[in-house]
């Protein structure tokens, strides 16, 4: 299947740590139809293979933990990445603060461990808060946003560019981050991934940025969309 172009759903310089463009299913699993889906997150490019979403020194974050607001990519805004309607929009999911390594590797592998088929709506100790928007010829689920972030509505109609939210790190999340993807039904627990790349982005080869049409980010792409 031809992936479904979506433009691109945040601002700035982007590294995608799963994508379908390293490995697919690009998060281990077909389970909630993340077969194709993105984790995107803004990090200090001193250490691109490192991930460190944080400036302050490594030992202090892993000892103790780095507050949401020190986040590099913590509250930025989510764009519709097309025209849509909102048919679910949950808020209200509390996010840890502050980040700390440990503490949220356990709370994401006992929120795995414990998981069980349920509607979306029950499934928000994992998922966070979250949107779904059904497209022309898909849906779209974007997770883990800011609490209090959400600023769109079930039935509303959104275009393309439009703000919905802000990164976050709600639900199941080990550092704040947008989880993107595409899907064949708004049901989770029963959809199918569907594949997407992105209209247009730039990423960043040898000092020079280089222009990308319907591409898909490799895991150490530095990209950027303005």
């Amino acid at each position: 299947m031809e992936p479904i172009v979506v433009e691109f759903p945040l601002r700035g310089e982007w590294i995608a740590p799963n994508t379908p463009g390293y490995r697919i299913p690009s998060h281990g699993t077909d389970q909630l139809a993340q077969t194709y889906a993105y984790d995107l997150m803004q990090i200090d490019w001193r250490y691109p293979k490192g991930f460190r979403f944080f400036k302050k020194p490594y030992m202090s974050a892993l000892l103790f933990g780095v507050r949401l607001k020190e986040c590099i990519c913590w509250s930025q805004p989510i764009f519709a990445p097309f025209d849509c309607e909102i048919i679910e929009a949950e808020d209200g999911t509390k996010e840890r603060d502050p980040v700390h390594f440990l503490r949220d590797i356990y709370v994401v592998l006992k929120n795995g461990l414990s998981f069980k088929e349920k509607q979306n709506r029950e499934m928000k100790q994992l998922l966070g808060n979250y949107i779904i928007l059904k497209g022309e010829h898909c849906y779209a689920f974007i997770a883990h946003a800011r609490t209090g972030s959400i600023n769109v509505k079930l039935g509303d109609k959104i275009k393309t560019g439009m703000k919905l939210a802000e990164v976050g790190h709600s639900g199941n999340s080990t550092a704040p981050h947008l989880h993107f993807q595409l899907m064949d039904s708004p049901i989770l627990m029963s959809a199918k991934g569907l594949p997407c790349c992105f209209r247009e982005y730039e990423v960043l080869e040898e000092g020079v940025w280089r222009k990308v049409n319907k591409g898909i980010p490799g895991r150490y792409d530095r990209i950027r969309v303005m």
